[in-house]
């Protein structure tokens, strides 16, 4: 397969680099090269089976925007865009283009998500979540940090869910869910060593998007990888 990787940060790099130990084609774009989606046109995305997006929101958008149009793949590991999913969905939809988003691409991370949905069955306790990565990283809380919270309150909604974000140094991602009650505490921990683990499961969602068309979270789709 040939990957289109947009972005060539930390994140984007390692995709590049997992795509290419994966036997597959890979082709790469910072955001300088294509500004305002201008390089997505057919002629270049000609051959291409799927692009991989790990730029920022505003980017993101408008290269999903310019992709969809064409009727091709993405996969978004890019987060904080998704107040305009409505939209995206319409254009995939409409001219039958495949799309596949997450706040994680970590097989670890989507364990957890699992593990914090049983975790909130469990009744008075108060919980809270606690997230660090890198200094560069731009949105805070995370994406993840985010879905966290929204699993616990698809349990028990309403409920107070505190986030605490740190940005410290070169850290690669830790997230911790804790329930505390009067007698005790329960924490659920992920602590990437390494971003290895996001670019292995962004390129696997590649792979499995190929041929696609439609909208999925990334949550819903992971246990066929």
């Amino acid at each position: 397969m040939l990957f289109l990787i947009l972005g060539k940060g930390k994140t984007g790099s390692l995709v590049a680099e997992v795509a290419r130990e994966r036997g597959h084609g890979v082709r790469a774009l910072d955001i300088n090269e294509n500004q305002h989606a201008s390089a997505l046109t057919a002629p270049n995305l000609a051959g291409v089976d799927v692009v991989i997006d790990f730029t920022t929101p505003e980017a993101a958008v408008e290269n999903m925007r310019a992709v969809l149009a064409l009727g091709c793949r993405i996969v978004v590991g890019t987060t904080g865009w998704y107040a305009h999913l409505p939209e995206l969905k319409a254009i995939a939809e409409r001219r039958e283009g495949g799309l596949l988003y997450g706040t994680n691409f970590s097989i670890g991370v989507q364990k957890l998500f699992r593990l914090t949905a049983e975790l909130a069955k469990i009744e008075g306790y108060k919980f809270g979540i606690s997230e660090t990565h890198h200094t560069s990283k731009l949105d805070a809380p995370s994406g993840t940090a985010i879905t966290l919270k929204q699993i616990i309150h698809s349990v028990q909604p309403g409920i107070d869910v505190p986030i605490e974000s740190h940005r410290v140094g070169d850290a690669n991602g830790e997230h911790i869910v804790t329930a505390k009650s009067d007698y005790d505490i329960i924490e659920l921990r992920h602590d990437a060593h390494s971003r290895r683990g996001f670019a292995v499961g962004a390129v696997r969602a590649a792979e499995w998007l190929n041929d696609k068309s439609g909208v999925w979270e990334f949550r819903e789709i992971f246990d066929q990888l």
